[in-house]
């Protein structure tokens, strides 16, 4: 990849060939199917004679990929001579109409043409004499599938023809038509020569058709060559354009990115505000507890690692100053909220099974991202399972772990457990607004600021305010008592919306 960022003018050459490429493995497929038509081997035609072009420019930037790429120069030729000699430019969408094979592919064929165009012109030049002859300017021949081919004269000029000159086929509303015993003749020929002519190409391009399946490996092999190509263009290209960095990986199991950033949500807002952090995941610092406010930016920045570590693993330049990755053998994700109910499962369970797949399946060379683990229980069950699950990781797997909670309890783990680390999304508070910083720093949040999301949402004021009230009261009570508070304050509330009905100054 690095190749074809480095060569700009060469892989936009490069790009403009790949896109008069059509998707070779559907026409593969299509081929081996026995279900391809003129237009889609056309459309191969077209693509194979790109391909000397693509090696050329490739052999300019990576040579030692070109022999790999394209070790089937001898069989594509032969595939393209075959394309080239027997079909049109532009044959019709249909297989059974004609007019798919070129002039000069097969003698038999351009006999019956022959015959079919001689006639067809024989035919004008009939009306035109007939014309002439009987000196009614409106003759005309004509055919139709019923009839075949005839003389019509409309029935005001009947009685200008010469007695017996033609033979009566048919009687319209407003004309005549004859027939003559030479126009039955080319008929018959013409007719003979159109029906042979169609069967004939049919035939021909099955044949053609068959030939092509025994190039099907072939075309595949050349198909995931030139994806590769086509995709690491798109690599240099990207990476060039958004400033990514190549990555380096190495044996030591350790992560370090410097000033990473979400690929995706960085296009999505203004330039230059995208806020970049670092991550780092050391073999003393395996698992990173986040903490901080609704809203902050935890989920990006445990998915921008994720993304960060997929685009290298494939080998795309990342967005980040530096990063310096381990190979990671898996990913396994725990963010969002779903469910499936067609299968009765809640959205808890959905969680939950989630979460028994990464701890059953990963291994100290994972990566695991858990986010809100709990959330969908009650508080003590929710948390006492975040903290067996986050234990579980620490002392069991070993994997490189981020896991994001509003269970601030939980950072109290970092004195018991030797390889965890809390950080946090920063914010501040002024004038009782909430400014995210969106920067992960070391350390522990004490507040999530639900209250104030709900006000960003534009909750009703009403629910927000007694919301606050309802906060601070819960905050003033010692930690024992808080759990019986918190069913005073519902009963609380209720007498509150009572009192509001019945005196609503």
């Amino acid at each position: 990849m690095t190749a074809f960022k480095d060569h700009f003018f060469i892989r936009e050459e490069l790009r403009d060939e790949l896109r008069h490429v059509y998707d070779l493995e559907r026409l593969a497929g299509r081929i081996a199917y026995g279900n391809v038509n003129a237009r889609e081997l056309v459309q191969l035609k077209r693509s194979l004679q790109r391909i000397p072009a693509i090696k050329e420019y490739c052999s300019t930037v990576v040579a030692d990929k070109v022999d790999e790429w394209f070790s089937n120069d001898t069989i594509i030729e032969e595939l393209l001579n075959l394309l080239e000699s027997s079909l049109v430019d532009d044959p019709p969408i249909s297989v059974t109409d004609g007019g798919m094979i070129q002039e000069g592919y097969h003698q038999e064929l351009d006999t019956y043409r022959d015959a079919s165009r001689n006639g067809k012109q024989w035919i004008a030049e009939l009306e035109q004499k007939e014309r002439q002859q009987t000196g009614i300017k409106t003759l005309k021949v004509g055919y139709n599938r019923v009839f075949g081919y005839y003389i019509e004269v409309t029935r005001a000029n009947v009685h200008l023809l010469e007695e017996g000159r033609y033979e009566r086929k048919q009687t319209l509303t407003n004309a005549e038509r004859f027939i003559t015993p030479e126009l039955k003749e080319k008929e018959a020929l013409i007719l003979e020569a159109e029906e042979k002519l169609t069967q004939l190409e049919y035939d021909l391009f099955v044949n053609i058709r068959e030939m092509a399946k025994s190039f099907v490996a072939t075309i595949q092999s050349l198909a995931h060559s030139i994806s590769e190509i086509d995709v690491l263009c798109g690599f240099a290209q990207i990476s060039e354009e958004a400033q990514y960095v190549k990555p380096t990986f190495s044996m030591r199991n350790e992560v370090f990115i410097q000033s990473g950033r979400h690929p995706v949500v960085e296009k999505m807002i203004k330039k230059g505000e995208y806020v970049e952090n670092d991550v780092r995941l050391t073999n003393g610092r395996e698992l990173l507890l986040i903490t901080g406010p609704n809203m902050a930016g935890k989920s990006t920045y445990m998915r921008q690692l994720a993304l960060i570590v997929v685009m290298a693993q494939i080998g795309c330049y990342v967005p980040a100053k530096a990063a310096e990755l381990p190979i990671f053998d898996q990913i396994f994700t725990r963010i969002g909220a779903a469910d499936d109910l067609a299968s009765g499962q809640s959205t808890f369970m959905v969680e939950m099974l989630e979460t028994k797949y990464a701890l059953t399946k990963a291994t100290e060379n994972s990566l695991i991202l858990l986010d809100e683990i709990g959330r969908g229980t009650s508080t003590y069950d929710g948390m006492a399972l975040a903290q067996a699950i986050i234990e579980f990781i620490h002392d069991t797997i070993r994997a490189k772990t981020l896991f994001s909670t509003h269970y601030h309890e939980l950072t109290e783990l970092e004195n018991t457990l030797q390889h965890l680390q809390n950080v946090h999304v920063s914010a501040v508070e002024e004038n009782g607004k909430v400014v995210f910083l969106h920067k992960v720093v070391d350390g522990q949040a004490d507040r999530s600021y639900g209250i104030y999301v709900a006000e960003l949402a534009q909750l009703p004021q009403e629910v927000t305010n007694r919301a606050d009230e309802l906060l601070k009261q819960l905050e003033s009570f010692p930690s024992e008592q808080k759990n019986h508070t918190i069913k005073e304050k519902v009963v609380s509330l209720s007498n509150y919306r009572y009192l509001k009905r019945r005196n609503p100054q």
